[in-house]
């Protein structure tokens, strides 16, 4: 009996089987292998810090041309979801990654001068959720979240206080003695020990003053001036999987971004 593949052919078509729904057929078939290959990395096919097939190998196995799957990798390199590296190959993007560390970490000391980052865990609850945490996590009302503080301090000096919010389902086991163990960036964690990939984030920030707790574990006054970053981080499939509200004291550091 013939079988049909549920990888589409390189005329723009694509055919449909229980597991892999056909895309439309006027989406570009750059576009269709990278949604294929989008679904491997979320299935864990191709696990975080691994290197996927070559080129030659993916347009043998979606039956393209090597030119069609290197646009789709191109943009999977471009979202940081895979990492391209000179005469090795293309590796699954990891949080653990020197380059992919501080993509979410854009504080930055006004002298230039670069220094380590330390941090210190204040504690670690599963709570019921609140209303606005529940709304902005897809929870339901009565849902569990895990709340995480923290303080990170630059050079010794404390410059950001978060209040991290997770879905408890999706990270089951996590406790404060885990955040203190594991010695490498928290996305990495996530990464790792749960399954939970950061994608992409958006940020509201605004100007705010200190209250009585950001006072206290930041070293400034009540109705210091601070900076609040609230970021939405979303994995796959842009589902929303953590909510992080920092309080920020720029008085010798600011905010860096890029555009382009």
């Amino acid at each position: 009996m013939a079988q049909t593949s549920p990888f589409p052919a390189e005329n723009g078509t694509a055919a449909a089987d229980a597991q892999a729904p056909a895309t439309p057929a006027f989406s570009p078939l750059y576009q269709q292998i990278k949604a294929l290959m989008t679904r491997e990395l979320q299935a864990g096919v191709w696990r975080p810090g691994e290197a996927i097939p070559s080129e030659i190998e993916l347009a043998a196995r979606f039956k393209v041309s090597q030119g069609t799957v290197r646009k789709a990798i191109d943009e999977l390199a471009t979202e940081n979801l895979l990492v391209r590296r000179q005469g090795k190959g293309t590796f699954v993007a990891t949080h653990a990654e020197q380059t992919i560390q501080f993509r979410f970490l854009r504080l930055a000391p006004d002298d230039g001068v670069a220094g380590g980052t330390q941090r210190r865990f204040i504690d670690c609850r599963r709570l019921r959720a609140p209303a606005d945490v529940a709304r902005a996590l897809g929870l339901r009302s009565g849902d569990a979240a895990i709340q995480v503080r923290r303080v990170l301090s630059l050079k010794g000096a404390p410059v950001v206080l978060d209040e991290i919010w997770l879905p408890a389902a999706l990270f089951k086991g996590l406790t404060a003695e885990r955040l203190v163990a594991y010695t490498g960036p928290l996305y990495g964690l996530f990464e790792s020990e749960f399954g939970v990939r950061m994608i992409r984030a958006e940020e509201r920030i605004r100007a705010v003053a200190a209250d009585e707790t950001a006072a206290q574990w930041l070293g400034v006054a009540v109705g210091a001036p601070l900076l609040s970053v609230e970021r939405l981080a979303f994995t796959y499939d842009d589902k929303p999987v953590e909510l992080r509200r920092g309080r920020y004291d720029t008085r010798a550091h600011h905010y860096r971004n890029e555009l382009s």
